[in-house]
């Protein structure tokens, strides 16, 4: 996965409204318009982590941060091939072990993209048919 970097990058994932919530991790998903709409093709799954202080002091965000990207190398593949994911951790995450972030990680991207894939379904059907009431 590649990093989202820039603050623009991060407010457009944070604003789209599509996030889950464990424990201790919270996921915001963007899934960016397609080609047509002049994305370039080349776009890809992009991940970015938000670690406040609350977590903890700068080794414990960082550790934090280190789990975090292999959990999301990890399970990537669960996620479509063009998408932004926002990891953020909530302070419980500093304490949590590997193996219960492994499953909230995997759950989050699991229900995360199921639900943004019915959100842009929906979105979809809803614009088909009012685009099929104008023309009528």
């Amino acid at each position: 996965m590649e990093r989202l970097q820039s603050h623009r990058e991060f407010t457009m994932v944070m604003r789209s409204r599509r996030k889950v919530a464990t424990q201790d991790i919270v996921a915001h998903f963007r899934v960016p318009p397609t080609e047509e709409d002049g994305v370039p093709s080349s776009f890809c799954r992009r991940l970015g982590l938000a670690v406040s202080k609350s977590v903890g002091n700068a080794v414990v965000r960082n550790s934090v941060k280190r789990r975090f990207r292999v959990l999301a190398r990890r399970h990537e593949d669960m996620l479509p091939p063009r998408c932004d994911v926002v990891l953020r951790a909530k302070p419980s995450a500093a304490t949590a072990s590997f193996a219960d972030l492994d499953v909230q990680v995997a759950h989050l991207f699991d229900s995360g993209w199921s639900a943004g894939s019915r959100m842009r379904a929906l979105t979809h059907e809803t614009r088909r048919h009012d685009g099929e009431q104008a023309t009528s």
